[in-house]
C-alpha cells in the first residue's frame, strides 16, 4: 500500500485532521501528532503489568505523551525524558521532587526546571514512545529525525529485555506491514484509546 515512510506520515497527518481527531500543536507535519483520546491511552498504559512493575520509565517529550508522563510521576515512579532532538541529552525527574506540580513538570519548560541531567540509562526498565504510525508486527514510523530509534537503541544496549510501548490513536495502527529498515527499533505493545495490542514481536 505504501512504498515509503514519508507516504505513511503524510497519510496519517492528513487523516487525523480530516477526521477531526487531531489536537494542537498544529500543523501536524513534522511532529508526533497529538490526538483525541491520548488521556484514555495513557490510563490504559498505567494498568499494564510492565508499567506497574517499572521504577524508571523513559517517555518522549511530545504532546500526545504528556498524559503518560504525568501518570508516571503521579504513580510515584521516576521519569526520564529525552530533551528535544537530544540537544541537551536526557533529564531525570524524581516524583518526590514535584508533588502537586506534575502537570507543569512534564512540559518542556518543566523538564528543564525540575529535570536533572542523566547519562547512564541502564536504570530504564520501560520505554513509552510516540509514533506517527505503527503496525501489528511492531514496526514503528516516527516523525523522521531518527531520534526515537536512537533512544530505544541506546537503552536496549544496556537492557536488551526492556519493553517498548507506544501510545497512538486507533487510525495510526496498521494490520499490514509498514515500510521499515534493518536499524529500526520495534515496538512490543501498542496502546490506543480503545485497545491494547501485543505485537508479533513478542
Amino acid at each position: 500500500m505504501f512504498k515509503t515512510k514519508e507516504e505513511v506520515r503524510r497519510y496519517i497527518w492528513k487523516k487525523l485532521v480530516e477526521e477531526n481527531l487531531a489536537l494542537p500543536p498544529f500543523p501536524l507535519e513534522g511532529r508526533i501528532p497529538n490526538f483525541i483520546g491520548s488521556e484514555k491511552a495513557a490510563l490504559k498504559v498505567s494498568k499494564l503489568d510492565v508499567f506497574k512493575k517499572a521504577r524508571f520509565i523513559l517517555v518522549n517529550p511530545d504532546s500526545p505523551q504528556k498524559p503518560v508522563r504525568e501518570l508516571v510521576l503521579k504513580h510515584g515512579k521516576t521519569l526520564i525524558i529525552p530533551t528535544p532532538k537530544l540537544k541537551h541529552g536526557f533529564r531525570i525527574i524524581d516524583s518526590k521532587d514535584v508533588l502537586g506540580k506534575e502537570s507543569y513538570a512534564v512540559t518542556i519548560k518543566g523538564i528543564f526546571r525540575y529535570g536533572k541531567p542523566i547519562k547512564d540509562l541502564g536504570c530504564v526498565d520501560l520505554i513509552i514512545m510516540g509514533s506517527v504510525a505503527v503496525d501489528i508486527y511492531g514496526n514503528r514510523i516516527g516523525k523522521g529525525g531518527g531520534y526515537g530509534d536512537k533512544e530505544i537503541s541506546m537503552i536496549r544496549r544496556k537492557n536488551s529485555k526492556v519493553t517498548v510501548v507506544t501510545t497512538v490513536h486507533d487510525i495510526q495502527v496498521f494490520t499490514h506491514k509498514l515500510p521499515c529498515e534493518s536499524h529500526d527499533q520495534r515496538i512490543d505493545i501498542i496502546v490506543t484509546p480503545t485497545r491494547i495490542i501485543y505485537t508479533k514481536r513478542l
